[in-house]
């Protein structure tokens, strides 16, 4: 990780980053050599302090902000303390989400609400906070924001959760269109299954609805995957790498499914 000055004076924030996926990305991220804010809710700051030590340790500019993500204010502050530690802000990457899995008739408003507030309003959150930073500095940048294979193709049990996944895609072409006139792009990541303590909770609520053995739902799955594997979170941050290079810079409005070939965009 690291590098020299140049290549360390580009920057992102990872939301969602104390586990799974997030933490991934921001590895990939420091990796690659852009100084990061790795975002959490307040309760992950342990495993957010342990991410920052093992980034700074490999060389890399690291901090950490806690922040929910449903929180304008919140989001805003965290933009805030990233300018104030790295000078400017580069990439976003809106990953933090939730999960339910509960048929129609017995999701809760609450479910669905904190599902959409998440999701939805946390994307959107960020991606305006970045946005405003980005157009200020006048230099371009990047939003990239977590959908799923589940804002492709609905999936059984997930109705909160593939709206608002479908919803991010949406969200996510319009506003490209709007902010291209500023050099800022904005695309989304499409993970499958991915092995995260997130897809074991789904299975767990899978198996507990249909009375098979905890671990068969998400063992079936590896049979719908061409790649013969489940996917890890390595896996979807090369993707968002990839997204936040250089070489993505003529791609924006688009959706990669990243998923080992079981569905197709």
């Amino acid at each position: 990780m690291g590098g020299d000055d140049d290549r360390l004076s580009r920057s992102a924030i990872v939301t969602g980053a104390a586990g799974g996926i997030g933490r991934a990305i921001a590895v990939r991220l420091a990796r690659d050599g852009l100084a990061l804010t790795v975002v959490d809710l307040p309760t992950a700051a342990h495993q957010l302090g342990a991410l920052v030590t093992q980034l700074t340790a490999a060389g890399a500019r690291a901090v950490a902000a806690a922040a929910d993500v449903s929180m304008a204010e919140e989001v805003e502050a965290a933009v805030a303390g990233h300018v104030g530690a790295h000078g400017g802000l580069d990439v976003m990457v809106a990953n933090a989400g939730i999960a339910v899995t509960a048929p129609l008739l017995d999701t809760t408003d609450e479910q669905w609400q904190r599902t959409i507030e998440v999701n939805l309003r946390g994307v959107f959150n960020c991606y305006r906070a970045a946005a405003r930073q980005m157009v200020s500095q006048g230099r371009g940048g990047r939003l990239i924001g977590a959908a799923s294979v589940a804002a492709h193709r609905g999936g059984k049990w997930q109705g909160a959760y593939s709206a608002s996944k479908f919803a991010v895609r949406g969200l996510s072409q319009s506003v490209s269109q709007e902010l291209a006139e500023y050099g800022i792009t904005v695309n989304v990541y499409s993970p499958g299954v991915v092995d995260t303590a997130m897809w074991q909770s789904i299975d767990r609520a899978m198996t507990t609805r249909t009375g098979e053995p905890v671990g068969s739902a998400l063992a079936g799955m590896v049979e719908q995957i061409p790649l013969g594997r489940l996917e890890a979170p390595e896996d979807v941050a090369g993707v968002v790498s990839f997204l936040a290079s250089p070489d993505a810079g003529y791609v924006t409005g688009q959706s990669i499914v990243v998923d080992g070939g079981m569905w197709f965009s």
